[in-house]
């Protein structure tokens, strides 16, 4: 399955779990769980809170990076619940994409009204 087929899943079923639990206001936790509940209830296989290590000058720094959720071990999604959406979480993603190698990775905050307006896909040049 390719990223982009992977990443109309993870719409759907972040659509989903928005409706079900009725819209914003719980912790990223509880969609995050959730979300990753319903990508597996769709056939995808999902890792939660990955651990990332950090390189930096030949060595591996003590405290790693935590990806929310690795799909397929294709796509990167990072959950957010927070009212006012920051374009840092954007970078924040880059960062774990340029890390790992991978190529695309989404944001989805459900901290949105409509979650459909809380998706921002981020896409690795490499």
């Amino acid at each position: 399955m390719t990223e982009d087929e992977i990443s109309r899943i993870i719409v759907r079923c972040a659509i989903e779990v928005h409706r079900t639990l009725g819209g914003p206001g719980l912790l990223e936790s509880v969609y995050e769980e959730a979300l990753a509940w319903e990508l597996a209830q769709a056939g995808l296989r999902v890792e939660r809170q990955v651990s990332l290590p950090i390189p930096y000058k030949g060595q591996t720094l003590a405290s790693p990076l935590r990806i929310d959720l690795l799909v397929d071990g294709k796509v990167i999604v990072e959950c957010k619940a927070t009212a006012k959406y920051n374009e840092v979480f954007e970078a924040q993603t880059l960062t774990y994409l340029r890390l790992t190698g991978l190529k695309l990775g989404m944001v989805i905050n459900f901290g949105e009204r409509l979650v459909k307006d809380g998706i921002h896909r981020v896409v690795n040049g490499l």
